[in-house]
């Protein structure tokens, strides 16, 4: 069984629809999606490889991991915790630009948010693209990522992958799992500049990482290199 959920959250003036899927066990993945007014704002993708294969124990554990993912996209968009890129309302469709909806504010967050980047400053992760000979088939992005520590991999990292220079907002999301491994799933954006790149940022337990490549507007298979 396929399992889903479509939920509206409202943040403000602004509504946002929130989708949910299970695409089955040939792709092994939970994939979220926020939409306004139709517009993709974000994407988070994690994997089930580890339920593997599948019974009436671990079908059940697969709806509550879906569940929860689910639960938790919308529990940040209402928190502000998850910052989206909305157009100003009542704005020509050519005129739109972005506009960031702010995140939880106040002296315990600044301060929070200025421990936390003390503590990244110290330590690094790496961050590395495990198919660069095969992550683009057509228009179609597969990356198989992988977060380490110290030669280890790191559970539950986060992991963002957005697209600079593309003609539309991209934010695609995952989360590790144990071994540091994760799958992100996406349609290549237009590109709208020769300065193009695409940007994969991982964060967990208070330290950072990134890889940036240069991207083509008629991207061909680059072999990536660390």
């Amino acid at each position: 069984m396929i399992y889903g959920h479509n939920s509206n959250v409202k943040v403000a003036a602004n509504t946002f629809h929130v989708q949910t899927e299970d695409r089955g066990a040939a792709h092994s993945l939970i994939d979220t999606t926020v939409y306004f007014q139709g517009r993709v704002l974000h994407r988070r993708t994690n994997n089930y490889f580890d339920l593997l294969p599948l019974n009436e124990d671990r079908a059940q554990a697969l709806k509550m991991r879906l569940d929860e993912q689910h639960a938790m996209v919308m529990e940040e968009i209402r928190s502000g915790a998850l910052q989206l890129s909305v157009p100003p309302a009542n704005a020509p469709a050519a005129a739109k630009t972005a506009a960031t909806l702010p995140a939880t504010s106040g002296a315990a967050a600044a301060a929070g948010g200025t421990a936390a980047q003390a503590g990244a400053a110290k330590r690094k992760l790496e961050v590395e693209i495990l198919n660069p000979k095969a992550w683009l088939s057509g228009k179609h992005v597969t990356l198989q990522i992988q977060v380490r520590e110290n030669n280890q991999g790191v559970d539950k990292a986060k992991v963002r992958v957005e697209i600079e220079g593309s003609a539309e907002a991209t934010d695609f999301s995952g989360e590790t799992a144990p071994n540091g491994k994760t799958q992100i799933e996406f349609d290549m954006p237009r590109l709208g500049g020769v300065d193009a790149a695409m940007v994969i940022r991982a964060e967990a337990h208070q330290a950072q990482g990134q890889l940036r490549f240069a991207l083509r507007a008629k991207p061909r298979v680059p072999a990536i290199g660390g």
